[in-house]
């Protein structure tokens, strides 16, 4: 099992992995279908932002999650994702542990993200407090806002 850095060649099969794990929550193919764009990833994004894969036996990709940096202090999880077929098996938490240290030495003072309704305990076990909601396309159903302080920032850092 590995974590690395995901490739351009990796875009579609982030994607396709993507789609089967939003699907895994029930939600309408056409509804799936009107969040095409905001499932795809594309080579130009994996360019543009860290994204890492998770990989068992050598190739096969069963998760992965990205991210970006908002501002100097702040980063966005945008996203999170694990093949149905692994869910339930500790590999998002994996992820997220995962996640979490890589940006521990980055010296931020929080990460934001919107979560699926479905995730949004997932999240709270980290340490994630939702500080609001987000409109989502679907009628009277919203995403969690969530965000996630950094115990040391880089303000402490520089006044110590």
């Amino acid at each position: 099992m590995t974590i690395e850095k995901a490739q351009k060649k990796d875009a579609q099969i982030l994607t396709d992995l993507t789609i089967r794990s939003k699907s895994y929550w029930e939600y309408s193919a056409e509804q799936i279908e009107s969040w095409k764009d905001d499932l795809t990833i594309t080579s130009a994004y994996i360019n543009k932002y860290e994204v890492y894969k998770l990989t068992i036996n050598k190739n096969i990709i069963i998760g992965y999650y990205s991210y970006m940096f908002l501002n100097h202090a702040i980063i966005k999880l945008d996203n999170l994702f694990i093949d149905p077929r692994y869910m339930g098996k500790g590999f998002g938490t994996l992820l997220m542990d995962e996640f979490l240290k890589r940006i521990k030495t980055l010296l931020l003072e929080k990460v934001t993200l919107d979560a699926d309704p479905n995730a949004e305990k997932f999240y709270h076990k980290f340490g994630f407090k939702t500080v609001g909601k987000l409109k989502s396309t679907i009628e009277n159903r919203f995403l969690p806002i969530m965000e996630l302080k950094i115990s040391k920032t880089a303000t402490e850092i520089e006044s110590n």
